[in-house]
């Protein structure tokens, strides 16, 4: 008989990478092309547009307002920017020490975008006026339409790369390119097991009962 296999709770789900430097070099990569994307645009926003005026480019829907931020989101806890510089320094550390567990190319393209924006804004405190490490972040982005704060392109890699990280977590997608069966499709496939092993036993026995006659007919000879 054919030995069955035990029920596995995962499977292939994702493009895997079979070692932990290519994870880490898409990381990276994608960190310094988001950085540096990051932070051209935040220069040429600083040298072209006037501070705290709004300039319209497309109307209402996109509008260029330069400011400089000391606090987060909505301009929250400006009185506490020092807090923010540890938070962003510690997801950044967080993120290249996951790093060398990533197998997946999902994970590792979304994490490295996400670093790309928690280094854009990192940047921002370390080197940026007032000084190190209370630097104020240059904000410029304004779609009073989608949000009623002003961002710049970090802040979107930030929010884009944590809701991929929401549903790459809410459907199973694992670090290692494997992904968690649902507790119904576990079912389904426990419930389909036996049938499985029964076909590979089947398949077996009709085998072994062909080679017999002709084993038979070969010792006549």
């Amino acid at each position: 008989m054919a030995e069955r296999s035990p029920a596995r709770a995962t499977g292939a789900a994702t493009p895997s990478l079979h070692t932990w430097w290519a994870a880490a070099a898409i990381i990276v990569a994608l960190a310094a092309i988001g950085l540096a994307a990051d932070q051209v645009a935040k220069h040429f926003a600083i040298e072209l547009l006037p501070e705290g005026k709004p300039v319209q480019i497309l109307g209402d829907v996109l509008i260029f307002q330069l400011v400089y931020n000391p606090g987060a989101a909505f301009s929250l806890g400006s009185g506490a920017t020092w807090v923010f510089t540890i938070a962003l320094a510690v997801v950044a550390i967080a993120i290249l020490i996951v790093a060398w567990r990533i197998r997946s190319r999902g994970w590792a393209i979304t994490l490295g975008f996400l670093l790309a924006g928690v280094l854009g804004n990192l940047t921002d405190r370390l080197f940026r006026e007032p000084g190190f490490p209370v630097g104020h972040v240059v904000d410029y982005i304004f779609t009073p339409w989608l949000l009623p704060a002003i961002y710049n392109i970090a802040d979107m890699f930030i929010v884009g790369s944590m809701i991929v990280v929401a549903i790459l977590v809410l459907r199973g997608f694992n670090f290692d390119g494997t992904r968690e069966l649902s507790a119904a499709k576990q079912r389904a496939a426990d419930a389909a097991e036996p049938d499985v092993a029964a076909h590979a036993d089947h398949e077996a026995a009709a085998t072994a009962a062909a080679a017999e006659p002709d084993a038979g007919s070969g010792a006549g000879r």
